[in-house]
């Protein structure tokens, strides 16, 4: 039989699945994409990996005693799908009408497919949300900080969400492109929604052709590649916002600062001023001062202050900088640094989020993008990172941005496309809260860490295994996603999945809107092509469309400029703050009484830093990254992230002066630890990494070596070690990136890791 091919997306490249005898054998970039990511080698050997779920299956204990202790220790009995189905439905109804909507937590935070139908949170929420309601998250763990922050400074987060000043504008306009947190093109291979065409090298690529300059000011070389060009500045971890302030007192003491732009377009410079002059603490914030915390030269923060002064120059902070304790400052010290220099608005100035974080930042946005209806949800919501002190704290208050809260009494979870046991801080506390609901329901495609510590998993479908309709927010393609092969053994489609359970709870109708995988694929697709119309363009039909398998969407005629508007007329473009303009300082959040959050940019040093009382015992600052061989914890099973490890663990970066006093080499196993947990993990040793600074990726497989409060994981999960608190009282993101830790060789036998080994399944019945 001759090979057949099949159009598909995936978070990480668009590809064609090549496949024969009904079994996919490669997958092959899309023809468009002159930048692919090696990932997509990853899934053939995915899609047939020995974790896949198999059958429907409950825990032992739960099944036959609704025990929640054993939750991730205990052996799976496989059930049928008629019983695994009546099982979560009986126990959803049971739930919701014992305790109410808020007692089920239906979050479930996580990427999971690029397709925009079979987007497994998507359908989860739509069929918690036409059920009655459920507790929901808002924000995300990439930049919920900044969700939060900005719009009571710039009126809207759309400069972290990508609306940012495009990189066809930059290229012809840039002459100083400064990026604090560094411009990794690892971190470009990847887009939420999908990802047709790899542009972040070739962006860059144009940008040094047409005379730009970058400088790059991060712990790691690493997140300064070759191809920039660009001075390196190496600061220490979480300290930027006390370099910024040094700038911006450089720019206000030599009169280097536009105070007509400061008069015409924001509020509170003078308030700013005299903090930056030390006035109103006492402290000025020279460059001296500054050199102290952040470990770059005084006179190399003068040098950059002025020479972004004397040059069209544009700012940008990656993602990470606000995921750290306290992460709402560097993000208000850049702005306010960059509104001084006065070029927001302009051609090729001002500054934008996420450069470098994310592919397809800077793109040129199309008109729209495919999209599922997600219906209303009647039940309260939390912060994104705030699921343990829920489960841990039912009925406690907390404080969010602004208002007063009660966190509601959870007794049921329902998790599905994502995986919290990679996400979240302290692992080792969620593992306690996680134990703490009555019941929890996981639909997904592989054995997890959190689909080995639910009651019931129902198996879930890849991509590959329906049909779908793709797109990223900043992509300018949209894709056909056909059905490639049949499902594998046992499992169904999270859709299926879910209008089964509504047609036994009731309300199928009101779920699936009587259309089938077809007619919603018709639907969102028909969305994206009105949306289209309105702005003045076309798209062709769905059939013609799904037979090309992808159309290109066509892109504005003009170059996009953040606040251009806003700047040419202020008044006729006021921004959604209650000013009007940048609040350089704010009113509102003064009126929050946040100790821990001032109402202006400042330097508030973070709970764990090198210059913390804790590095005496935890001297070396752990930063954690995007890996650069999987989605997130997607794929780490597979091929291409394996070879990325040392001994089997996640790999380890650390300078050599660290790694020698320590008598470390590379290819050591090394334990890393602090007072909240431990792991193992592979030494390399990286002269591009800062001294006192460690670097890991995050999303090894959660693995850890027994049940106890604090047990060693073997794997390299990074998260074990982060502490689990809010960003802040005001936006209450994560603090993944404030972690001390300290690191010595294993020299007894390293124990073997069995994050890949499947759960022990109990003898069944069923056929197989």
């Amino acid at each position: 039989m001759p090979e057949q091919r099949f159009p598909q997306l995936a978070h990480w490249g668009a590809y064609t699945a090549v496949v024969k005898d009904g079994r996919l054998v490669r997958c092959e970039p899309f023809e468009r994409d002159r930048h692919p990511s090696p990932m997509l080698d990853a899934i053939p050997e995915m899609v047939y990996s020995p974790l896949r779920i198999a059958r429907p299956a409950v825990r032992e204990g739960w099944l036959k005693k609704r025990q929640r202790a054993g939750r991730g220790a205990e052996r799976f009995v496989e059930v049928d799908w008629d019983q695994a189905l009546s099982l979560a439905a009986e126990e959803l109804a049971r739930v919701r009408s014992e305790h109410g909507a808020a007692s089920i937590f239906g979050g479930s935070y996580g990427w999971s497919s690029a397709g925009r139908f079979h987007h497994a949170r998507t359908q989860l929420r739509r069929f918690l949300y036409a059920g009655g309601g459920c507790t929901d998250q808002v924000g995300n763990y990439s930049w919920g900080c900044a969700q939060f922050f900005l719009p009571h400074v710039l009126g809207t987060y759309e400069s972290v969400d990508g609306k940012v000043t495009d990189w066809p504008n930059l290229i012809r306009h840039t002459k100083l492109f400064v990026a604090f947190g560094g411009m990794a093109l690892k971190n470009g291979q990847v887009a939420s929604g999908g990802i047709g065409e790899h542009t972040m090298l070739q962006w860059i690529e144009q940008a040094k052709q047409a005379g730009m300059e970058f400088v790059v000011v991060s712990p790691t070389r690493a997140d300064c590649p070759a191809v920039l060009g660009a001075q390196w500045i190496a600061v220490r971890p979480n300290t930027d916002a006390a370099m910024m302030l040094a700038m911006a007192h450089v720019l206000a003491t030599e009169n280097r600062h536009d105070r007509k732009f400061l008069d015409a377009c924001c509020t509170g410079w003078e308030r700013v001023e005299a903090y930056l002059a030390g006035r109103s603490d006492g402290t000025p914030k020279t460059p001296e001062w500054a050199a102290a915390i952040c470990g770059v030269p005084a006179d190399t923060i003068r040098d950059l202050a002025r020479r972004l002064a004397g040059t069209r120059s544009f700012l940008t902070a990656a993602w990470s900088l606000q995921r750290a304790h306290h992460g709402e400052q560097p993000y208000w010290a850049l702005i306010t640094l960059a509104a001084m220099l006065g070029q927001i608005g302009l051609p090729g100035g001002g500054f934008g989020f996420g450069f470098g974080s994310m592919g397809a930042i800077g793109n040129p946005r199309g008109a729209g993008s495919p999209a599922m209806p997600l219906g209303s949800n009647a039940g309260p919501k939390i912060p994104v990172a705030r699921v343990a002190d829920m489960l841990l704290s039912p009925n406690a208050e907390y404080d969010f941005n602004g208002e007063r809260h009660r966190y509601p009494d959870v007794r049921l979870v329902y998790w599905a496309g994502g995986n919290p046991f990679h996400h979240h801080q302290d692992l080792n506390r969620l593992r306690v809260a996680w134990s703490r609901p009555e019941t929890v329901i996981v639909n997904d495609t592989w054995w997890t860490a959190t689909a080995r510590r639910a009651d019931i998993v129902l198996p879930a479908t890849t991509t590959l295994e329906r049909n779908d309709v793709g797109a990223g927010a900043r992509d300018r393609f949209i894709f056909a996603m056909h059905k490639a092969i049949d499902p594998i053994a046992g499992s169904r489609h999270d859709f299926d999945i879910f209008r089964s359970l509504a047609g036994r709870l009731g309300y199928e109708e009101k779920f699936s809107e009587n259309r089938d995988e077809s007619a919603w694929l018709h639907t969102i697709y028909g969305r994206a092509r009105e949306a289209h119309a309105k702005a003045g363009s076309a798209l062709p039909a769905f059939d013609a469309f799904w037979q090309a398998g992808y159309v290109e969407q066509p892109l504005p005629a003009q170059d996009f400029v953040m606040f251009a508007e806003f700047r040419a007329d202020p008044k006729a473009h006021p921004l959604r703050t209650p000013s009007g303009r940048i609040e350089l300082y704010s009113e509102r959040i003064a009126g929050f009484g946040y100790a821990d959050c001032p109402p202006h940019a400042a330097w508030i040093p973070p709970r764990e830093w090198l210059g913390a009382e804790a590095a005496r015992r935890f001297p070396l600052h752990l930063v954690t990254i995007q890996p650069p061989a999987r989605l997130h914890g997607q794929m780490d099973p597979g091929p291409v992230s394996r070879r990325t490890k040392i001994a089997g663990r996640e790999r380890v970066a650390m300078n050599p002066a660290d790694a020698a006093a320590r008598g470390l080499t590379s290819g050591d196993v090394v334990r890393i630890f602090n007072e909240r947990g431990e792991c193992l993990g592979g030494l390399q040793i990286d002269a591009g990494t800062a001294p006192s600074v460690i670097v890991m990726a995050t999303g090894a497989w959660y693995d850890p070596a027994d049940d106890s409060s604090r047990p060693l994981e073997r794997h390299g999960n990074p998260n074990v070690l982060a502490f689990d608190a809010g960003t802040s009282r005001l936006a209450q993101g994560p603090s993944p990136l404030s972690v001390l830790v300290q690191v010595e060789k294993w020299t007894a036998e390293a124990p073997a890791v069995r994050a890949f080994d499947p759960p022990e399944i109990a003898s069944s019945s069923l056929p197989r």
